[in-house]
């Protein structure tokens, strides 16, 4: 049976083994404590260790090695900005020679003359007066050829220009209708205002200085009397119906009517919705009462700006007024413009009747 050893033994172990301890020290060593024995392991002994010092050397070494890092690296840099601008350099200058390279053939093509035209062999004097003669008879028939077609095209621009004139002129006395009108105001026609429609009036525009004639833009219905027709003189009456009353010169056996208006083309409104279109003739009695239907027509301004309309007076009758009526227009949805208008018929003799044979104004 194994003996094991009992509690108070094992506590008495560590005090036997403190005095055999203090029994070995030698004399005159200073006696430590047991309290401050058992301070000791909590001692930390790495603090009291000094940190390691780097040597001089290895810094001084360091150093170095670093300079010469930085001058290399500064060598390095030089070289390189010295090879960029040389490169540069030899850029410009090819450049440059390629330009000068281009001038010049540009100068060798087209500033100096080819060489193929230049004889290929050299001519004698001899032959080359001859040469010479012969190209100065040549320029001698161009010379009289083209002065043979000059007085040519002159005779012929004399002529066609005479032609043109001729024509103008008879068309200006003319008056571009073969035809008397008695529906000019220089002979004394005139706008009966009561039975004429009345004029347009824009809402748009400033209508107090509307009300003084002087200042008024819109043109009155005595303008279709004239001959001046150019587009804005024009007589403008409200909406797509309307009729104006002309007061003729005279007793006048009524044959035809003329309206005018500018084309399309020379319109400022980009076309000419604002001519009439259809309208109807009525020649009126000396009471201003009874009214004779004379014919129904249609304007087509796709046609021309002057056009004639035969009326059916038959037998010839004649009226000292005569009545426009607008039925509509092309599409203007505010006015409609009226131009002129032309009386076309023969004037009776004032003590005569209607039937009497009349004479031309």
């Amino acid at each position: 049976m194994r003996w094991k050893p009992s509690a108070e033994a094992c506590a008495s172990e560590p005090q036997r083994a403190d005095r055999l301890w203090r029994g070995n020290q030698p004399a005159g060593s200073p006696v430590v404590s047991e309290e401050q024995f058992d301070l000791l392991p909590t001692l930390d002994l790495r603090q009291e260790m000094p940190p390691p010092r780097v040597s001089k050397s290895f810094l001084s070494l360091l150093l170095r090695v670093l300079s010469v890092l930085l001058s290399l690296v500064g060598d390095v840099l030089v070289i390189v900005y010295r090879e960029v601008c040389s490169i540069r350099f030899l850029l410009t200058a090819l450049s440059l020679l390629s330009l000068f390279l281009a001038a010049l053939w540009w100068g060798l093509l087209y500033l100096v003359p080819p060489l193929e035209n230049e004889p290929k062999e050299m001519l004698t004097l001899s032959e080359y007066h001859e040469r010479v003669r012969s190209q100065g008879q040549q320029l001698q028939q161009l010379q009289a050829q083209l002065d043979k077609l000059h007085k040519e095209v002159s005779s012929v621009r004399a002529a066609n220009s005479e032609r043109v004139a001729k024509l103008v002129f008879q068309r200006l006395n003319e008056d571009f209708v073969r035809k008397p009108d008695y529906a000019l105001s220089s002979v004394g026609a005139s706008i009966d205002l009561e039975k004429t429609s009345h004029d347009y009036e824009d809402a748009n525009t400033a209508y107090f200085w509307n009300r003084f004639s002087f200042w008024n833009y819109a043109r009155p219905p005595t303008v279709i009397l004239e001959p001046d027709v150019f587009p804005g003189n024009c007589w403008a009456f409200e909406g797509d119906q309307g009729q104006v009353v002309i007061r003729l010169p005279g007793r006048v056996q009524l044959s035809d009517i003329t309206l005018q208006h500018p084309p399309p083309s020379v319109a400022h409104t980009g076309g000419a919705n604002s001519a009439p279109r259809d309208f109807a003739v009525y020649g009126l009695q000396v009471d201003d009462e009874t009214e004779v239907f004379l014919g129904k027509f249609t304007f087509d301004v796709e046609k021309s700006e002057i056009q004639t309309f035969h009326l059916q007076n038959d037998p010839p009758t004649a009226f000292p007024k005569v009545k426009i009526q607008i039925l509509s227009n092309w599409g203007h949805p505010r006015f409609t413009c009226l131009y002129r208008v032309r009386a076309h018929g023969m004037r009776t003799s004032e003590g005569a009747g209607e039937s009497a044979t009349g004479e031309p104004y």
